[in-house]
């Protein structure tokens, strides 16, 4: 038996973990496409038509819309004694890359934006501390590396303003990491010996910028407190600043504290994976289309393959999709 399907547009891609041919988790499946999940590689997945797609289509075509596994579990499930007879053939005719805006509806938050009105007067930075404080991002590494060695009294400054402290922690957070090497060690080494969580270092062994500089921050405060100021108004709930750890800081939690309104929700975003290939450069990822036929053979004898036959045209399933989205339609079944 040879069943022949037509279809157009169907996603080869997925965004969710997890698969359909197991119970859906207590809180469902979890959404693996906005932008900060599409950063890691494993999250940008790639689906192929397999033989669980097919029995999925088969089931569909005589009228079963249960889940595969629901379907398998059942005594009477049609295709118990007959799925390694089935074989199948995907013949793609089109394929387009296309940039897809994919609504997500987790109420995830904007890492890059905040909402409301600036608190310009929060005490972080109108305090007696908050010069000294905030200092340590206005010098350049070899300063602050010096800094760290001595705890010389720092002569540089910054304006004491959310914008202004943030913009400056973006632009130092775009600095490339530095080879571990003279001045830079005995830095590490002495916020390594202070702070547990700091780490700072990429795969290669270089040192992040960034991350010197907020563990510095740190460093900062337990020098200020042994020097009688009171750091209440600096310090969260759990005792650090707000949005900023030892090793890097999120935007939207550092603005969340000094400005009115709510972090800022995400409803979607572009499905797009931005990705470096060593000779070629950087290049995107995109949404994949692909139109084209599947062939489905079923070796089974006349009899079984006719009443096949006749399930799938009681059924009267005119169209349906493969995989995600998209359109197909049954074209043709030869017995």
């Amino acid at each position: 038996m040879r069943i022949a399907i037509e279809y157009e547009a169907s996603w080869r891609n997925s965004f969710l973990d997890g698969t359909n041919n197991e119970p859906l988790p207590k809180d469902g499946r979890k959404f693996l496409g906005s932008m900060t999940n599409l950063k890691a590689t494993e999250n940008y997945i790639e689906r192929m038509i397999t033989l669980d797609t097919v029995m999925g289509l088969l089931n569909r075509l005589i009228g079963d819309q249960r889940k595969l596994y629901q379907s398998r579990q059942d005594d009477c499930y049609f295709f118990k004694a007959i799925e390694d007879k089935i074989s199948f053939k995907d013949s793609p005719t089109v394929e387009n890359n296309e940039v897809t805006y994919i609504r997500n509806i987790t109420g995830s938050t904007d890492q890059n934006s905040y909402t409301g009105m600036i608190r310009v007067t929060d005490p972080v930075f109108n305090s007696g501390y908050s010069k000294e404080l905030w200092s340590i991002l206005a010098m350049e590494l070899d300063e602050l590396c010096n800094w760290l060695e001595g705890g010389n009294p720092v002569d540089k400054t910054i304006e004491l303003h959310p914008l202004t402290i943030i913009e400056r922690l973006e632009e130092l957070n775009k600095l490339k990491a530095v080879p571990l090497g003279g001045m830079c060690i005995k830095a590490h080494q002495k916020l390594s010996n202070r702070f547990p969580k700091f780490n700072g270092l990429n795969k290669k062994g270089e040192l992040f910028p960034i991350s010197l500089y907020c563990s510095a921050l740190y460093l900062q405060l337990d020098r200020l407190e042994e020097r009688g100021f009171d750091l209440s108004s600096a310090l969260t709930k759990a005792g650090g600043l707000s949005g900023i750890s030892n090793n890097g800081f999120t935007k939207k939690d550092f603005m969340s504290r000094y400005t009115t309104g709510e972090k800022k929700k995400i409803w979607g975003n572009p499905y797009m994976r931005e990705e470096f290939v060593s000779g070629e450069g950087k290049f995107k990822k995109h949404l994949k289309k692909v139109s084209g036929q599947l062939q489905i053979d079923i070796d089974i004898d006349r009899p079984l393959a006719n009443e096949l036959h006749t399930m799938i045209e009681n059924a009267g399933v005119s169209s349906f999709y493969i995989g995600k989205k998209g359109l197909a339609y049954l074209k043709d079944i030869r017995v």
